[in-house]
């Protein structure tokens, strides 16, 4: 069984054609600036670590940084974090927050998963799932059988970009064709708003 967090997790969807956020695993300081001025404020710096399942649990994320001041502050407190192997320096992307996962099942094979996305997904548990592989008309069938969907059709005249969402749960759904041995995958979240879908965090378990 091989584990691909952060990076290695965000490469292997970006070769698939996934839209994933501009990042760059760190180590040092030095790394870390230059990493920031390549991908432009404002950014997220989170902590990179087999060990650590649950980076926000370990204080392993800082949102919005706007400075060198804040960044520098920000990378010295991931990196004293127990467990910490590197910083993921990252473009931080606003809008609303979902999930896409999936789960190889020992009945149904693969089962895609569609909701609400971020720290409370387990609290909320807003998630609707189908059988791989999925067609377009389902894909909008499980979308609007959640909660969240009224996210996406929009409040107070914002309307998300709901295509981008439905191309990456096809695509999504297309991965276990290629890669039958994927056992689990969670894009949490897929970061959403009226112009786009972006993925900034990802874990895959493949066999």
């Amino acid at each position: 069984m091989k584990v691909l967090v952060e990076q290695e997790a965000e490469d292997f969807l970006e070769k698939e054609g996934f839209p994933v956020a501009k990042r760059k695993s760190v180590k040092t300081e030095e790394d870390m600036l230059k990493a920031a001025k390549e991908i432009g404020y404002p950014l997220v710096l989170k902590v990179v670590s087999k060990k650590i399942l649950h980076k926000s649990d370990v204080g392993g994320v800082k949102t919005d940084l706007r400075s060198e001041e804040e960044t520098k502050a920000a990378f010295k407190e991931i990196m004293s974090i127990k467990d910490a192997e590197a910083c993921l320096v990252q473009k931080f992307i606003t809008g609303d927050w979902f999930l896409i996962g999936l789960k190889k099942d020992p009945t149904f094979n693969h089962v895609i998963a569609f909701g609400t996305g971020g720290i409370y997904t387990e609290v909320v548990k807003d998630v609707a799932l189908r059988i791989c592989p999925i067609s377009i008309e389902e894909v909008r069938k499980m979308m609007k059988e959640t909660k969240s969907y009224k996210i996406l059709e929009g409040i107070r005249g914002k309307r998300l970009n709901i295509e981008s969402v439905e191309n990456i749960l096809l695509k999504t759904s297309d991965l276990t064709k290629k890669y039958p041995n994927i056992q689990e995958l969670d894009i949490n979240p897929l970061v959403v708003n009226e112009k786009e879908s972006v993925v900034v965090d990802v874990r895959i378990v493949l066999d």
